[in-house]
């Protein structure tokens, strides 16, 4: 069986971190998603275009996503086959995030509506179309999957990815002192062996 592992990189990411999980899943082949998109409706339009492609060569597709990558992923292939998907520190409530966002920017939705995008100082950009768009636009996620959340994460707190996991039937493992942005070696020790965990679970009989 032709199998492939699909990496989608976070914000400030690249394909080329695919690279890492090689070792990781020695029977697929992994191909870092190289994309473009900044909104999830336009990762909607260009992720089906390469999953499309894929479901040519392999009989099987899994995914691991980070960040912003994860809920572009949740947006754009919630009807494509997954086979399974791991999440590392996945963006589940993009409303929420938005709205702290706002509060630390001072920014009211009046604000927002009425300008339609606002540069904040720490160099986000707030825009009333995504929100708007969030809003009308709820997760559908039906897809078996592993989500790994670091305990110092600082962009959504334990509660709203527990919240989020228990509606999709994920299972969420917790790094004490992780941050958002896995990348010290500690960190991708503790990401490497969560992945073996996962897949060493799969294999059993």
């Amino acid at each position: 069986m032709e199998r492939g592992l699909i990496y989608i990189h976070g914000k400030g990411g690249t394909a080329a971190e695919a690279e890492h999980y090689k070792p990781l899943f020695p029977d697929h082949d992994v191909i870092g998603l190289d994309y473009r998109s900044e909104t999830p409706w336009g990762a909607r339009e260009e992720f089906c275009l390469f999953f499309d492609a894929l479901y040519r060569k392999y009989s099987q597709v899994e995914i691991v996503a980070n960040s912003i990558g994860a809920f572009f992923a949740m947006h754009a292939l919630y009807d494509k086959k997954i086979a399974r998907a791991f999440f590392i520190s996945p963006i589940v409530d993009m409303e929420r995030l938005i709205a702290g966002l706002m509060r630390r920017a001072n920014v009211s939705e009046q604000d927002l509506q009425e300008k339609k995008t606002i540069v904040t100082p720490f160099g986000e950009t707030l825009s009333w179309h995504y929100l708007q768009w969030v809003r009308e636009h709820p997760i559908r996620w039906d897809v078996a999957t592993e989500i790994l959340y670091g305990e110092r994460d600082q962009l959504q707190s334990i509660e709203t990815v527990r919240r989020f996991a228990h509606r999709i039937h994920a299972r969420v493992t917790v790094m004490e002192n992780g941050e958002h942005w896995f990348h010290t070696d500690g960190q991708m020790r503790f990401l490497d062996g969560w992945i073996s965990r996962c897949t060493a679970v799969k294999k059993r009989p």
